[in-house]
């Protein structure tokens, strides 16, 4: 009789896998966001963080060792906190983006609202978050 507190190796490799490929679609969307204004990059980046942790060591390695993605990704790893000019600096592009695209919506009855139905609890999530100690 198997044991029921150790998960099937079967069930296992398929949660694996799909933490993977969960994790690759958010490194693509991260990646489209830095040059898309409407589409985040941070949250998608820590999601692929998140997944590969838990589904690729060697893939969570190798994103962690990336110069300009890594020693944010990990000091939220460990500390859960950012910098404050990140912080700033997402709240405002957020603002300006929200602004520029309500604006341009503005003739669609409830498309602006929705916008900025999701932009106000982004930027009081994002502005709640710890800022980094040291200050780097």
């Amino acid at each position: 009789m198997p044991d029921p507190t150790t998960p099937e190796p079967r069930r296992a490799r398929l949660v694996r896998a799909l933490l993977f490929a969960l994790g690759a679609v958010s490194l693509v969307l991260g990646v489209v966001g830095t040059v898309l204004p409407l589409l985040p990059t941070v949250p998608f980046l820590l999601l692929t963080a998140a997944c590969w942790s838990r589904a690729s060591p060697r893939w969570h390695r190798w994103l962690l060792a990336r110069p300009r993605l890594g020693p944010a990704i990990a000091r939220w790893e460990r500390e859960r906190t950012i910098p404050r000019r990140a912080k700033f600096s997402a709240v405002a592009l957020i603002v300006l983006s929200m602004t520029t695209s309500i604006w341009l919506l503005r003739d669609h009855a409830w498309l602006p609202w929705a916008l900025a139905g999701v932009a106000v609890p982004v930027i009081v999530f994002i502005l709640r978050l710890r800022e980094t100690r040291d200050g780097a």
